[in-house]
């Protein structure tokens, strides 16, 4: 038997609402950490930090990052993951290939 139109809605809108809290943790999180590494403080444009963490996601999507499974993983960072943490008043596409 198949499920009526207003139960489909109601399901769609209880996923929508299940994504929605779900991106607010993970905006969250993600937020968390940025500003522990000193995101907060960076004066950058928004176009240059995205391209920043796109770059970063792609290297962790591609298995080239390590996570350590740490809670506390910058502790243990060594001077090779440096180029994840920009300088202050550094520009992040500054050393990007054109």
């Amino acid at each position: 038997m198949k499920k009526p139109s207003a139960k489909i809605r109601e399901e769609i809108a209880r996923l929508q609402e299940q994504l929605k809290a779900a991106e607010t943790r993970e905006a969250e999180r993600i937020g968390r950490v940025a500003l522990k590494a000193g995101l907060g403080e960076i004066e950058i444009e928004e176009t240059a930090l995205l391209a920043a963490f796109e770059d970063l996601a792609g290297r962790f999507r591609a298995g080239g990052g390590k996570p350590t499974g740490k809670k506390n993983a910058a502790a243990g960072r060594s001077a090779s993951d440096a180029t994840a943490t920009l300088a202050p008043g550094t520009d992040a596409g500054s050393n990007r290939e054109a």
